[in-house]
């Protein structure tokens, strides 16, 4: 059977000592699973809200996933599942299962896509007329177009680490990809810095510019991107149950969601200044223009190849769980993944070439974050978890776990609701 039928089974054979992971390691695989390609569209939601209320929204947004997340720890280790899927079939029985493997699965096979359309941006360049660093090096070569250089990052650097079948063995690759990321916005924010000095910034908006463009809804929209930065909680299963002690994980959340906020508002903010009004929903695509030195030159390439290496390293993290959910759904009689190398072979070829075409196909990145945040993202980071609080199958919520738990509820259901209708009826309406 397998865990998402609400069956206590382990991640690895019963015949295996089992390692237990470390908390360094959960904070870097946590970290990873956090800042994926959400921290591209964070500047661009600082252009639409403004300083102020973007950094507001970060810390709530944040304070609610590290909520979220001990609700579902402390439910999990109530129960007898071991997995996001079983937990809500405790509380609603498989309709509740199916609803949650299928939103991980939408979720994480989006961002699979996110991730692939950044890296060819910024080894390959967009239909927008930008450039990417191939390209700027050794010019327009039919070896350094999209399709074949994301192709070859596929096999030569993803292929290896999603073959891995633990997500502790990340742990190394993980921290490597923190270490990227804590280096791009570093850089970024030494550019700004400089830019500040030199007068060239631009002065960033404190709150939102309301005009005939831009009304009191549409800054709903930048609501799913944050929400969808945050949501990780599709891993909380799998990094968990590697370490000794339920406390544990959430002290590494506690760390991961700390960091990860900083990270995210320097970012936005430094990348705003920047670049103004005229950021892009990806600003990688922004550090392709032409610079005044050798230097500036070298740095806007470093920036974008280090975040570009950063993804790849992330990709496997989201793979992990896309496949263990889509192995549970379609499977759900069979033995575990891990020990039925035939069939984890073919999920882990099948989703990476589902998705490399994917990713061919769908150019922006704004569109699939602000559909991922209203749906299936604030889903798994919110509405699920306080579902399950307020359903107290176990009989474990306290009055102040009940009303946190309906706050979390309406202000995902209200905000997503009003993000969807108005992107709607700027698609289609007068706008």
């Amino acid at each position: 059977m397998s865990p998402a039928a609400g069956v206590h089974a382990p991640l690895l054979p019963e015949h295996k000592k089992v390692r237990h992971g470390s908390v360094s390691g959960a904070v870097f695989n946590v970290s990873t699973s956090i800042i994926g390609a959400g921290i591209m569209s964070i500047p661009a939601t600082l252009k639409v809200l403004g300083v102020i209320p973007a950094f507001v929204l970060i810390v709530i947004i944040a304070f609610l996933a590290d909520v979220s997340v001990e609700f579902l720890m402390r439910f999990t280790h109530s129960g007898e599942s071991r997995t996001y899927a079983g937990v809500m079939k405790e509380s609603f029985g498989q309709v509740g299962s199916i609803a949650a493997q299928v939103c991980v699965m939408i979720t994480n096979f989006g961002c699979l896509i996110l991730y692939q359309i950044i890296i060819g941006d910024v080894l390959s360049g967009n239909k927008t007329g930008h450039l990417g660093v191939l390209q700027e090096w050794f010019g327009i070569q039919w070896w350094n177009s999209r399709d074949i250089a994301l192709l070859f990052t596929l096999v030569l650097i993803m292929l290896p680490l999603v073959l891995l079948r633990r997500v502790e063995s990340l742990r190394y690759s993980s921290a490597i990809s923190v270490l990227l990321a804590v280096v791009f916005v570093g850089i970024s924010s030494a550019m700004a810095i400089l830019a500040i000095f030199e007068g060239k910034t631009k002065t960033p908006r404190l709150v939102p510019s309301l005009d005939q463009e831009t009304s009191f809804f549409d800054l709903f929209t930048a609501v799913p991107v944050i929400v969808t930065a945050f949501t990780f909680h599709f891993n909380v299963h799998p990094i968990g149950f590697e370490l000794g002690k339920p406390s544990d994980m959430i002290l590494a959340v506690q760390i991961s969601l700390v960091l990860c906020a900083v990270i995210y508002f320097s970012i936005g903010l430094f990348g705003y200044l920047l670049f103004g009004d005229s950021i892009m929903p990806d600003i990688l695509v922004n550090f392709d223009r032409s610079s005044d030195s050798a230097m500036g030159a070298l740095l806007n390439d470093v920036v974008r190849l280090s975040y570009a290496l950063h993804l790849m390293l992330v990709f496997p993290l989201l793979n992990f769980s896309l496949r263990t959910n889509l192995d549970e759904f379609l499977f759900p009689k069979k033995s575990l993944l891990v020990t039925d190398t035939r069939r984890f072979m073919l999920l882990t070829f099948a989703l990476l070439v589902v998705s490399y075409i994917a990713a061919m196909a769908f150019p922006n990145i704004w569109y699939i974050f602000q559909f991922l945040g209203s749906t299936s993202a604030v889903c798994l980071a919110f509405i699920f978890p306080g579902a399950i609080v307020l359903r107290d199958v176990h009989g474990i919520s306290t009055r102040r776990d009940k009303i946190m738990a309906t706050i979390m509820v309406v202000l995902a259901v209200v905000t997503s609701a009003i993000a969807i209708s108005t992107n709607v009826y700027n698609s289609f309406g007068n706008k």
